[in-house]
């Protein structure tokens, strides 16, 4: 199916089944003998989402190496052992509000170690927080910070919708958008989106994303190629078409142009960081490579 702009999906299908995945990787990366990450909610998320195949992955039925993909939970892990790093940075320097956009099957507001008094957004559609939310309870797990679910597309007015949640504009933000401008968002709600995170952040804000340089299309590419690979495996993952095919701007270089102060990483620098090494990763521009990693401060 062909990414629309107001196409909606749950957790078994289109980009929520990306969504799905990798919660699905962070659940094998944290069932290792040495685990780079801890996220102990992985597992039983994914097992609700209802995936057969991420499931039995989830659980330990399979492995990915048994379906091609060997590389994936490696992937996903040492980039969740990045951003989950974001967050108590931004602590330390005394920021206590936080938005995750994109939310998908994320934990961190039950699983990382907040400061005192932090308050955490999380914005995703409707269905995927209603799920979320409704799984972790029926799970009695409890959130590590205040926690405001705002259950929103953020190609539609969610600033709104997230101040209606008690969002303070005037505090400085630590904002993480994890997995969402690497093809999943057209050109236009891309630049859009950093706009408006730039208007509602004061000096002294924080962000961390990764994204894709402009004009690459190894995720979309990559995914596919994948769902193909497992296809043959015998797995079916109703994935469809996840990126637009709308070209984007750097978002490193918008980010600046907004009078952001960035630092960007590789792939190579973050597995060199967890002390890991490209097992099966193509670290080149048109694989997992192609993912660039960055951070910035509002001056």
């Amino acid at each position: 199916m062909k990414r629309s702009d107001n196409d909606t999906w749950d957790l078994a299908t289109s980009v929520g089944a990306t969504a799905t995945m990798v919660a699905c990787a962070r659940a094998v990366a944290s069932r290792q003998t040495n685990p780079i990450i801890n996220d102990p909610f992985a597992e039983p998320l994914v097992r609700a989402a209802g995936v057969d195949l991420f499931a039995r992955l989830a659980c330990g039925q399979l492995e990915f190496a048994d379906i091609g993909s060997r590389w994936m939970s490696d992937f996903f892990g040492v980039r969740a052992r990045f951003f989950d790093a974001f967050f108590p940075s931004a602590g330390s320097a005394g920021i206590r509000q936080a938005v995750i956009v994109g939310s998908g099957l994320d934990s961190r507001a039950y699983r990382l170690a907040w400061p005192t008094g932090a308050v955490v957004y999380e914005i995703d559609q409707p269905e995927v927080v209603a799920f979320k939310d409704t799984t972790l309870a029926r799970l009695g797990a409890t959130p590590a910070a205040r926690l405001h679910s705002v259950g929103v597309d953020l190609r539609h007015d969610w600033p709104t919708a997230l101040r209606q949640e008690g969002f303070d504009p005037k505090q400085p933000t630590a904002w993480l958008a994890e997995g969402l401008m690497i093809g999943y968002l057209p050109g236009d709600a891309q630049n859009r989106l950093l706009d408006l995170i730039t208007e509602l952040s004061v000096p002294g804000s924080r962000l961390a994303a990764d994204h894709l340089p402009a004009g690459s299309k190894a995720v979309g590419s990559m995914i596919l190629e994948t769902a193909e690979i497992w296809r043959r495996h015998g797995f079916h993952v109703g994935f469809g078409d996840l990126s637009y095919p709308h070209e984007r701007n750097d978002a490193e270089a918008y980010l600046r142009a907004l009078g952001w102060c960035t630092t960007t990483q590789s792939l190579t620098d973050l597995l060199s960081a967890a002390d890991m090494s490209a097992v099966d990763m193509d670290i080149g521009p048109n694989g997992q490579g192609a993912i660039h990693y960055v951070t910035a401060t509002r001056p």
